[in-house]
């Protein structure tokens, strides 16, 4: 275990390169899918039938696929037909139209999930489209739909572990060397499984801020203040009460 110990310490630096390749895979990543779901999303309940069917499409082709044969179509392919794209934006397009078009379910679901009488408030007032969705919809449909996005985020981030397929040194690939260092599996595919979890927790973390906050802008649930205040004593409580 020493000698393990010592390895890892001398490959520290690796292992920080890769968790920042890594970073960037997911981020990047998620952003796009995000752009990409509620774009498909809101797409997918147009009026407009040619539109609503293309996002169908869209939606089921990038769903029905794998992950790793997109990438491998990115990376391998679009070079033949002329575009060749650096590493790191092929991982996050193919990360970002992958998930995305999971995402876009999400989304369309949640804004079927606003309840009906705010749709019919929102033509009651006569609210523009745009103006329905922006201002009224989208906000109430925006906190229902962060717990999955949360879920979504996380297998992301796992996701992003076939991108040293494509030369891309990422943790995986750098836990994989730190196996090869130490001659020890158990040892480099833990430490992996650490680094993933911590990463997936702090995450897990943002995204409960984010729906916190978003439950709270729409008067359904604490602020985040009211969370991390301390309770009041109990005589405060009371007050004036009796004496």
């Amino acid at each position: 275990m020493r000698e393990n110990l010592a390895v890892l310490w001398d490959f520290s630096p690796r292992l920080v390169d890769g968790v920042l390749v890594t970073l960037q895979l997911t981020l990047g990543g998620a952003l796009g899918a995000f752009v990409v779901a509620v774009a498909l999303g809101l797409a997918s309940r147009s009026e407009a039938a040619l539109l609503r069917g293309t996002a169908r499409v869209v939606v089921e082709f990038f769903r029905g696929t794998s992950l790793l044969v997109q990438l491998f179509w990115l990376f391998f392919v679009l070079p033949l037909l002329g575009v060749r794209l650096e590493p790191m934006t092929v991982g996050v397009l193919a990360l970002a139209l992958n998930y995305g078009a999971y995402g876009a379910e999400v989304v369309r679901g949640s804004i079927a999930s606003v309840d009906r009488g705010q749709w019919e408030a929102t033509h009651a007032l006569g609210m523009s489209g745009i103006h329905r969705m922006r201002r009224i919809i989208f906000p109430q449909a925006w906190a229902l739909m962060i717990p999955s996005l949360a879920n979504l985020l996380i297998q992301l981030l796992k996701g992003t572990a076939v991108v040293s397929f494509i030369t891309l040194s990422d943790l995986n690939f750098h836990v994989v060397q730190l196996r090869q260092a130490t001659g020890d599996t158990l040892f480099a595919f833990t430490v992996g499984l650490l680094i993933y979890f911590v990463l997936a927790y702090l995450l897990n973390l943002g995204m409960n801020v984010l729906e916190i906050r978003a439950k709270n802008s729409l008067g359904r649930g604490p602020s985040m203040r009211e969370i991390w205040r301390p309770t009041r004593p109990e005589s405060a409580e009371v007050g004036g009460g009796t004496p």
